[in-house]
C-alpha cells in the first residue's frame, strides 16, 4: 500500500513539475489572419500572465500542471485554450458575442479600439490594482491617465467626502460616466468650496469598487451627440467584471509618512481594504453571475504643523476619516442563442467625518463653559448610493436591439459633532442633524444597431431613444442646527451666531422637492468607404421640461495612410444641462475669509433675491470641439498616438464671487436677511481649452522570460476665459461678478501639463514597476489678492511584486517615494486653511503599502 501511494505521489509530482516548467508560446490572430496586438494572455487560476507583442506573439512560463490560457482583447470575443507547446488562436469579432464588449465612442460592435476615429484609453484594472498603491477609482485614474485629475479636499464641506474629478481640465460635471455603457447617476452634492470643481456637480466614481471592474474606457473627445448631456470633455465607461469560475481575494493596507504633524506620530492616514470577487458560470450559452464585496476604512491625516505668521489657521487639517462598504453585481442570462437578459448594479454605504475650521478659545463663536480650549467641529456624512440596471438584448429583423431600464439614487445626510449653537450658550447640544439632499434618476433606453457588410466596405447604422426622469430634494436639519435663539429685538451686533458651528443646518426655507423629464432621440452611422477610410456622423435631439430643447451633431473620419500610420479627426457640438442641484440649491453657511467667519447666503436660481438682481434662469451650456490626431506603429514594438484638441464652452454655469453686505447694489438686501455675503449660480463664463495628448508605448523582451513595458503618456492643456457675462442690476461688474480669484480656480482644475513615465518589468514570479509623474505648476490667488504660484513637482512610485505560490501574490511599495509636497503658503490666506490648496499630487506625502492577492 505504501509503495502504491509513493508511486502515485511521484507520478503527480513529476507531472506537476513538467507542467510548471514548460514554456508556452504562441500567436493571437484576428478573423482575417492579422496579429492582435496587446491581447491579454492569462494562465487560469493564477496571477501569471502576459500580453502579445506587435506581431501578436507571446511567451509564457506555466505555473500549473495542466495550464489553461484565457485570451482576450478589446473588440473581440474571449477564448480559453489548453496551454501546451505552440498555441495558435484566432479571436472572433465582438459581433459574434452580442453585448459582451463595450468600446465607448462607437456603436459599431465590430469596431476595435485601434480603429476608433476618436482617442480612447483602455485601462486594465487587474493590472493597475496589482501594480499600484492607490485603492479607490479616482486616485487610480489620477496617476494612470494624464488627462484625468482628482485630488482629495479638506475643509470643503461635502467635497471632503466626495472627490471631484475632471477630464482635460474642464469641470467634474462636463464628463459623462457610463457603467457597462449605461448612464450613471450623479452625486446629489454640489461643490461649494475647495480649489477644484467649485459650483459643479459630478459623478462619484468611488461608489464602484475597483475590485468589481474589468477595465475603464476613457473617450477623450466631445460626445454629447452620441450619449447626451455632460459629455463635453469626454466619456468614462466603467466595464464590470464578467469572469467565471475564478475567485479573487485582496487584502491591502497602507499609511502615510506623517511629516508636518503637530505631534510625534510617525505614520497616519492608515488605509485598510479587503475585497472578494467571484464569478459563477451558468449553462453553456455564456450566462454568468459575477459578484464583488468590498470594504475600505481610511483614517485621518494631520498636516497642520505649518503655522501662519500670526498663528495656526486650523488645528486639524488633512484627509477625512472614511469607511466604505459596497457590493456590486454583473450578470447575464441567455434565453436563446440570440437573446439574453442582463442585470447589474450595486449599493454603497459611506460614513465620513472631516474636520472643519477651528474655533479658538477666544472666538466669539465659542462657549468657554463647553469648550474652554476651543473646539474643532467635525462634519459627518452618511452617503447611500444605489444603482440597478436591467435590460434585454436580442436580434429583431436583422437589427441588434437593446432595451433597458436604469435607476440610480444618491442620498447625502450631514451631521455635525464636537460643535455647539452659540446662541444657546452653555445649554447647547454638541451634536446636530444638519439635513441633506438626494438625487434620483430613472432612464429607459432603447437602442438599435445594424451592420451592412456589403455596402462599400461596411456600413453600421444605429438609432435609439431615451426617456430620463430626475428628482432632487433638499431637506432641513433639526431646529437647533440652524436657529438663532437670542431674544427677538436683540441688536445685530450683540446676537450670537446661529446654528451648529462648522456646518449650519439647512433651514425649512431651504427645503425643496424638484423634478424634470428629458426625452432624447439619436441616430448615427459609420461607413467604411474603403478598408482604409472611415466616415462617421451622429445627430441627437433632446428636450428638457425645465429649459427647452437642443440639437447636436458630430462628424468623424479616420484614414489609414499605411499599415503603420493612421490619421483621425472629429468635430462636434455639445451641451450640458444644468443639474437640478445647481438650479435648486439654497443655503446659508459659514465661510472663512482670511481666517474670519462670515455668514454667506447661496441663493437658489429662482429665489426672490436672485430675481430681484435680474439674474436669469439657468440654461444649458453649449460647446464646440475638435480633435485631430494620429496613431502609429513604429517597428514591431513601438506605438504612438498624438491627439490635439480644441474645446469652446459657452454659457458655462459657475458659482459667482461673493457680494458683501456693504455692496451698493445688493448690500441692503443682505442686511435685511442678516447675512454677510451672498453668491449665486449663473451662466456667466465662456471658456476655451487647447491641448495635446501624447501616448508612447514600447514592449521589449529581455532574455527568454523577461518583459519590459515602457509608457510615456502626457497631457498638455491650456484653459482661457474669453468672456464674463453679467446681467440685471449687476451688469458691467465683471470683476465683482466672477472675479480673478474665482477665475483662477476654474483655470486650475488641472495642471497645465501632466507627464507620466512608467517602466513595468516582469520576469518569472518577480515584477517591478517604477513610475515618474510630473505635475506642472498651478497658479491661484490668495485672500489678499496676491498670486500663489505652486511650482512644478515630480513624484516617484515604486512597486515590487512576487508570486509566493501559483495562487498567492505579495505586492509592496511606495507612492511619492521621495515625499514631495506642493509649495508651502500662509495657511491664513489659502482657501483651505492649510499650507496647501488641493492641487497637483495632493498634500499627504509618502505612502507605504502592502497587498496580498489570492486567485483561484
Amino acid at each position: 500500500m505504501k509503495k502504491t501511494l509513493l508511486t502515485i505521489a511521484l507520478g503527480v509530482a513529476s507531472a506537476a513539475a513538467y507542467g510548471q516548467g514548460q514554456s508556452i508560446s504562441g500567436q493571437v490572430l484576428d478573423g482575417a489572419g492579422k496579429p492582435v496586438i496587446g491581447a491579454t494572455v492569462v494562465e487560469r487560476g493564477t496571477n501569471n500572465g502576459t500580453a502579445t507583442d506587435n506581431d501578436g506573439r507571446f511567451v509564457l512560463k506555466a505555473r500549473t500542471a495542466s495550464p489553461r490560457l484565457q485570451i482576450s482583447s478589446i473588440g473581440y470575443g474571449a477564448q480559453e485554450v489548453a496551454g501546451s507547446g505552440e498555441v495558435s488562436v484566432r479571436l472572433a469579432d465582438a459581433t459574434n458575442n452580442l453585448g459582451d464588449v463595450q468600446v465607448v465612442g462607437s456603436r459599431s460592435q465590430n469596431r476595435s479600439i485601434t480603429d476608433s476615429p476618436s482617442p480612447v484609453d483602455i485601462i486594465d484594472l487587474r493590472e493597475v490594482t496589482t501594480k499600484t498603491g492607490q485603492l479607490d477609482v479616482n486616485q487610480l485614474l489620477q496617476f494612470v491617465a494624464p488627462s484625468f485629475n482628482s485630488n482629495r479636499q479638506t475643509g470643503s464641506d461635502g467635497a471632503d467626502h466626495v472627490d471631484p474629478a475632471s477630464l482635460r481640465g474642464l469641470g467634474p460635471d462636463q464628463t459623462l460616466v457610463l457603467v457597462n455603457g449605461k448612464r450613471q447617476h450623479q452625486s446629489a452634492l454640489v461643490n461649494l468650496f475647495g480649489s477644484r470643481g467649485r459650483g459643479n456637480t459630478g459623478t462619484d466614481l468611488n461608489v464602484i469598487p475597483a475590485a468589481s471592474i474589468e477595465r475603464i474606457e476613457i473617450l477623450r473627445d466631445g460626445a454629447a451627440a452620441q450619449y447626451g448631456s455632460d459629455a463635453i470633455a469626454g466619456v468614462i465607461n466603467i466595464v464590470l467584471k464578467s469572469s467565471v469560475k475564478e475567485l479573487t481575494v485582496n487584502v491591502n493596507y497602507g499609511a502615510y509618512d506623517a511629516k508636518y504633524r503637530r505631534d510625534d506620530q510617525k505614520y497616519d492616514g492608515g488605509n485598510f481594504n479587503a475585497n472578494l470577487n467571484y464569478g459563477l458560470g451558468l449553462g453553456e450559452k455564456g450566462s454568468f453571475i459575477n459578484a464583488t464585496v468590498d470594504y475600505n476604512a481610511r483614517q485621518h491625516t494631520q498636516r497642520a504643523a505649518v503655522p501662519a505668521p500670526d498663528g495656526l489657521a486650523r488645528r486639524e487639517y488633512g484627509d477625512p476619516k472614511v469607511s466604505n462598504l459596497s457590493g456590486y453585481l454583473n450578470s447575464k442570462f441567455a434565453l436563446t442563442d440570440q437573446t439574453h437578459i442582463y442585470v447589474f448594479g450595486g449599493a454603497n454605504k459611506r460614513r465620513g467625518d472631516a474636520y472643519a475650521w477651528t474655533r479658538f478659545p477666544d472666538d466669539d463663536r465659542n462657549v468657554p463653559a463647553i469648550y474652554p480650549n476651543g473646539f474643532d467641529p467635525i462634519i459627518t456624512s452618511d452617503i447611500i448610493d444605489v444603482s440597478a440596471v436591467a435590460g434585454v438584448r436580442t436580434k429583431l429583423g436583422g437589427w441588434d436591439l437593446d432595451l433597458s431600464n436604469n435607476f440610480g439614487s444618491n442620498r447625502f445626510d450631514y451631521g455635525v459633532e464636537n460643535s455647539l449653537n452659540a446662541s444657546l450658550g452653555a445649554s447647547s447640544p454638541t451634536t446636530f442633524d444638519a439635513g441633506g439632499f438626494q438625487l434620483q434618476q430613472n432612464v429607459v433606453n432603447l437602442g438599435l444597431t445594424r451592420n451592412y457588410g456589403t455596402v462599400l466596405s461596411g456600413l453600421n447604422l444605429a438609432a435609439g431613444a431615451e426617456f430620463r426622469r430626475e428628482w432632487y430634494s433638499l431637506f432641513a436639519g433639526e431646529e437647533a442646527s440652524y436657529r438663532n435663539y437670542d431674544p427677538a429685538g436683540t441688536p445685530d451686533d450683540e446676537r450670537e451666531a446661529s446654528g451648529s458651528q462648522g456646518f449650519p443646518g439647512f433651514q425649512p426655507t431651504d427645503a425643496i422637492k424638484a423634478d424634470r423629464d428629458n426625452v432624447g432621440v439619436y441616430a448615427d452611422a459609420e461607413l467604411n468607404v474603403t478598408l482604409r477610410w472611415l466616415l462617421a456622423g451622429a445627430l441627437r435631439y433632446e428636450h428638457y421640461t425645465d429649459f427647452g430643447s437642443t440639437l447636436n451633431y458630430k462628424a468623424s473620419t479616420r484614414y489609414k495612410l499605411t499599415e503603420f500610420l493612421t490619421l483621425r479627426g472629429t468635430y462636434s457640438t455639445g451641451f450640458r444641462a444644468p443639474s437640478l442641484a445647481q438650479i435648486n440649491f439654497n443655503s446659508t453657511f459659514t465661510n472663512f475669509i482670511q481666517g474670519q467667519a462670515v455668514e454667506v447666503l447661496l441663493a437658489r436660481n429662482n429665489s426672490a433675491l436672485t430675481q430681484k438682481l435680474g439674474i436669469p434662469a439657468l440654461k444649458q451650456e453649449t460647446s464646440n470641439s475638435a480633435n485631430v490626431g494620429l496613431t502609429s506603429r513604429i517597428g514591431s514594438a513601438l506605438s504612438l498616438t498624438l491627439d490635439g484638441y480644441y474645446i469652446k464652452v459657452k454659457d458655462r454655469v459657475v458659482l459667482t464671487s461673493q457680494f458683501g453686505n456693504d455692496d451698493p447694489v445688493i448690500g441692503p438686501d443682505l442686511v435685511a436677511l442678516n447675512v454677510g455675503q451672498a453668491q449665486f449660480f449663473a451662466n456667466a463664463a465662456d471658456t476655451r481649452s487647447l491641448g495635446l495628448d501624447v501616448v508612447l508605448n514600447h514592449t521589449a523582451q529581455l532574455g527568454t522570460a523577461g518583459r519590459l513595458n515602457s509608457t510615456l503618456a502626457a497631457n498638455f492643456n491650456q484653459l482661457k476665459i474669453d468672456r464674463v457675462q453679467t446681467s440685471g442690476r449687476l451688469a458691467g461688474r465683471e470683476d465683482d461678478f466672477f472675479g480673478p480669484r474665482e477665475q483662477a480656480f476654474v483655470k486650475a482644475s488641472a495642471p497645465p501639463s501632466k507627464i507620466n513615465l512608467t517602466f513595468d518589468y516582469q520576469v518569472a514570479r518577480f515584477g517591478t514597476l517604477v513610475r515618474f509623474v510630473r505635475f506642472a505648476g498651478v497658479d491661484l490667488i490668495d485672500w489678499d489678492g496676491n498670486p500663489m504660484n505652486y511650482d512644478a513637482r515630480i513624484t516617484t512610485d515604486l512597486t515590487l511584486s512576487y508570486a509566493l505560490t501559483n495562487n498567492l501574490q505579495l505586492i509592496a511599495g511606495s507612492t511619492n517615494l521621495f515625499n514631495r509636497y506642493p509649495t508651502l503658503f500662509n495657511p491664513q490666506l489659502t482657501e483651505t486653511g492649510g499650507a496647501w490648496d488641493p492641487v497637483q499630487m495632493g498634500a499627504n506625502g509618502r505612502f507605504y503599502f502592502a497587498k496580498l492577492q489570492a486567485r483561484f
